[in-house]
């Protein structure tokens, strides 16, 4: 069966590989025999994620054919941090919804 096996090692690279594999085959097996495991070492760590077409999944997962199986890296930054802080750097009102306002116009619209 054909898979698509896509992972990120670092921001801007991406590894896609469309492999076969036996039937009924699990993830972890899938990334076993694509040779993933030995090129990248780090997937076997706890701290990455695995999905199947955005859907979180396990080692022990069944995939069918024509799955896209996807390694996650953790985020660097948490983005409720990160808006939090772009937002005090733009400041208030320069940002939203009405941040430009029609010369005469009413507030908020």
């Amino acid at each position: 069966m054909k898979i698509t096996l896509i992972y990120a090692s670092a921001p801007r690279v991406v590894h896609e590989r469309v492999c076969e594999v036996a039937e009924a085959c699990t993830v972890g097996q899938a990334l076993e025999q694509a040779g993933w495991l030995e090129r990248f070492p780090e997937i076997r760590g706890e701290t990455l994620g695995l999905g199947v077409w955005g859907r979180k999944t396990d080692w022990r997962a069944a995939l069918q054919p024509d799955d896209r199986l996807e390694v996650y890296r953790g985020l660097r930054v948490d983005p409720k941090v990160a808006r939090r802080e772009r937002f005090v750097g733009q400041g208030a009102r320069s940002t939203g919804l009405f941040a430009k306002k029609r010369p005469g116009g009413k507030p908020g619209y």
